[in-house]
């Protein structure tokens, strides 16, 4: 049993849950950090390539865990499109999932555990809105803190020796969910 607190980095494969893991380590260490990632099972190949680079950068190894089905899938089996506002694939795929993986992390870790995002300032109103569904574990979002720019965390990766996602290179604005 793991007594210490516990730290997951909800490791989404875009540049911002980089930035916020390589910031949450260079403040306290790897030790007890967990770089989580909830695959869709349909990334852009070139996401599965960066997220293993990210975590040796970072000094972490990287957990997977999947549903075993795609956002296609989920759908069906909810009858229902996903779209801007209704996120049934994120819900199930992603958030349900690393919150079950955190929550049996939890009972293991008495001292607690603190969840990390790699929203930055700009989305600030997501990163409030999305305390309400981790509680009672703390979130945090380390890009939140300070006013970095997106472009400012493309160049900090580059000084890191991180070659950046295609999806990035081909002008998509994420490099998870297809871009």
């Amino acid at each position: 049993m793991n007594k210490d607190h516990q730290h997951v980095v909800l490791f989404s494969g875009g540049i911002g849950s980089w930035g916020a893991a390589k910031k949450l380590v260079n403040q306290i260490g790897t030790k007890n950090v967990h770089l989580l990632f909830t695959d869709t099972l349909i990334e852009d190949e070139d996401l599965y390539r960066f997220i293993n680079d990210a975590a040796q950068n970072i000094g972490v190894p990287l957990t997977t865990i999947a549903d075993g089905r795609t956002p296609w899938q989920v759908f069906q089996d909810e009858r229902f499109l996903g779209n801007t506002r209704a996120d049934p694939c994120s819900k199930i795929l992603k958030r349900k999932l690393a919150r079950k993986w955190i929550d049996q992390l939890a009972e293991k870790s008495p001292k607690g555990v603190t969840v990390y995002i790699g929203i930055d300032w700009t989305e600030e109103p997501r990163y409030l809105k999305a305390k309400k569904f981790w509680q009672p574990h703390e979130l945090k979002a380390p890009l939140c803190e300070e006013t970095i720019t997106k472009s400012e965390i493309f160049t900090w990766a580059k000084t890191e020796k991180l070659e950046l996602p295609r999806l990035y290179k081909l002008g998509f604005a994420h490099n998870n969910c297809g871009g």
